[in-house]
Parts: C-alpha cells; structure tokens; sequence
C-alpha cells in the first residue's frame, strides 16, 4: 500500500474533500502514538505496528485525526488537541482520539496500598523504601511483576 496515496484518497473521501498534498511515511520509531503531524513541512508520520495489530478500519480513523491537525492548520484553524475546532472536526469526520491501549506499553509492576489497596501500575520498578501511597501515605507492596 503505497500510504501517500492511502492518505490523498482518505482526504478526498472520508467527510473532508480536501486535498492532502504533502507525503505520508510510515515512522517504526513511534512506541504510543499512531501517528504526527509535522507543521513545519506539512508531513505526516504514522505507526506502522497500529495498522498490523489492529487493521484498516482503525488505522483509517488515526489517519483522519492527523488530517484534522493537517487541514485545520492549512486552513489558519485551531489545530491543537485543547482547539475546539479540533474537537468538532475529528468528532465530524469520526476520528480517533487516542491510539488503542493494546499498542501502547503495558504495565510491568503492579503496586498496592496495604492501608487503603489503591491499586499503581508502573513500567519501572520503584523504591518501596522511598515511595509510599500518594492517596494515604501508607506503604505500598509489590503485587505482582508482568
């Protein structure tokens, strides 16, 4: 699939017809995100492991989201996240907010409070010594390593 031309037809279709005149790539290097709009040049990044593990239907949606950010700004918009024409474009052309949990980084530690059982999932292993529960102050046990 070449994904320039995947993202002109998506730009012409899906609810914007407008047209996407800059390049697409894809980028490996993206862990949690599907994908970046670079205003300087007008590129778009996207993740290739997104459209691997979750398919079409949802790399589709992540690609209107960064046309949202891509037409917004060529069109002197709020393009930002906070924007509310932001807002009202991705929710128009029903874009993805967020990339799907699976495709980000899962939880290694799982923490708990021994005095209120707040629960604290971490990708790093913390100092039981140093840190205590942030709700209660009481201690915090390792429940279980992923």
């Amino acid at each position: 699939m070449d994904l320039t031309e995947y993202v002109k037809e998506v730009s012409k279709q899906d609810f914007f017809g407008w047209d996407f005149k800059h390049e697409a790539y894809w980028n490996n290097r993206l862990k949690t995100t599907g994908g970046r709009f670079f205003p300087k040049d007008g590129h778009l990044d996207f993740n290739p492991k997104i459209y691997q593990e979750h398919g079409i239907e949802i790399f589709r949606k992540i690609v209107r989201h960064e046309l949202c950010h891509y037409h917004l700004y060529h069109q002197k918009k709020g393009y930002k996240h906070a924007d509310k024409d932001f807002k009202e474009l991705l929710k128009l052309v029903d874009g993805l907010r967020y990339v799907p949990r699976s495709a980000q980084k899962q939880a290694k530690y799982s923490y708990t409070c021994l005095s209120c059982g707040q629960v604290y999932q971490r990708q790093r292993q913390i100092d039981l010594k140093k840190y205590r529960c942030g709700k209660c102050h009481g201690y915090l046990c390792l429940q279980n390593r992923s």
